[in-house]
């Protein structure tokens, strides 16, 4: 035979011999792995033996922790949820207690404004224990001295009374006058708020009528001093133009005693401010608050029951 031939079909040979070694072994390399995929699939379900002689099925054990921690997670979720009307609940039932207390505030608030005035104490001591108390005092007003708290709306006792708990206003804006006030009972000076005049009777040339200089009897109620509150501009005091009752900066002004009272309707001189200026009604919205905190009590409670009782998805 030719030697071309031999070297061709030696070639050829060891190529197919190659071809087949190489496919054998990646046969062998597929079947070990297939093998061993095999063996660790069948050895996760197989019982390990402890040292102790008890056997722990792994794939088993495996599959029971899952669901205990499943479980474990739906019974935390379940009583976490039941935090909502719980929530609701308590808070409904803070808003029924803070009615009866704001009820009882404002009854309490009406006794004392229409209760048989007493004659003014001078004590400062028990002049704090008697705001919103009627009192009663006599003597002469210093016109001269006149000072205004503005902006301030007409007070309307009885609309008040109907509108209680609502934002409303009447459109109207003007000033609270407060005068000196010389008492000759007492021998001292003290400051009343003769009530409401509008913008344009401000100014005291325009209310000459009710500038009286006889001696008067005043009946009001006694009023603390008062802090200022958020937004509410300062006083100032060089354009007397007072935004809120500091009875301490009054009083270094006018040289008067620390002692404010608000009068009555009924001291009302014709032709002056409008007395009655004291809002004794307070804001009551715990109705509303309490509508809507059961309301959602009731609406979380339903379906938290449905939820996990009645199993339905939602």
């Amino acid at each position: 035979m030719p030697w071309p031939i031999t070297v061709y079909n030696f070639v050829k040979m060891n190529g197919l011999q190659f071809i087949f070694a190489c496919s054998a072994k990646r046969i062998i390399r597929n079947n070990m792995i297939r093998i061993y995929l095999k063996r660790t699939f069948v050895l996760t379900r197989l019982p390990l033996k402890c040292s102790e002689g008890q056997l722990i099925h792994v794939g088993r054990q495996s599959s029971s922790t899952a669901a205990s921690a499943e479980k474990g997670e739906d019974f935390f979720f379940k009583w976490f949820l039941l935090l909502i009307p719980a929530t609701t609940f308590g808070l409904g039932t803070w808003q029924v207690r803070r009615r009866q207390w704001k009820l009882q505030m404002m009854a309490d608030l009406k006794n004392l404004t229409s209760a048989e005035p007493i004659p003014l104490p001078i004590d400062p001591l028990e002049l704090k224990d008697l705001e919103y108390r009627r009192v009663k005092v006599r003597g002469r007003y210093n016109h001269s001295q006149e000072m205004y708290i503005l902006p301030r709306s007409p007070v309307d006792p009885e609309k008040e009374a109907r509108e209680a708990g609502t934002l409303s206003s009447s459109g109207e804006t003007g000033a609270n006058v407060i005068t000196p006030f010389y008492c000759t009972d007492l021998g001292i000076t003290i400051l009343v708020n003769r009530g409401y005049v509008p913008r344009k009777k401000i100014r005291p040339e325009t209310r000459t009528k009710g500038q009286v200089n006889d001696e008067v009897e005043v009946v009001g109620v006694v009023r603390l001093t008062e802090p200022r509150k958020p937004f509410v501009p300062q006083n100032n005091v060089e354009r007397n133009s007072w935004h809120y009752r500091d009875l301490e900066a009054m009083s270094s002004v006018t040289g008067a005693e620390p002692i404010f009272i608000d009068s009555d309707l009924a001291s009302t001189i014709p032709g002056g401010p409008i007395g009655g200026q004291t809002r004794v009604t307070l804001r009551n919205e715990h109705m509303q608050y309490i509508m809507i905190w059961y309301g959602l009590c009731t609406a979380t409670s339903y379906m938290w029951y449905i939820k996990f009782f009645k199993k339905i998805k939602l």
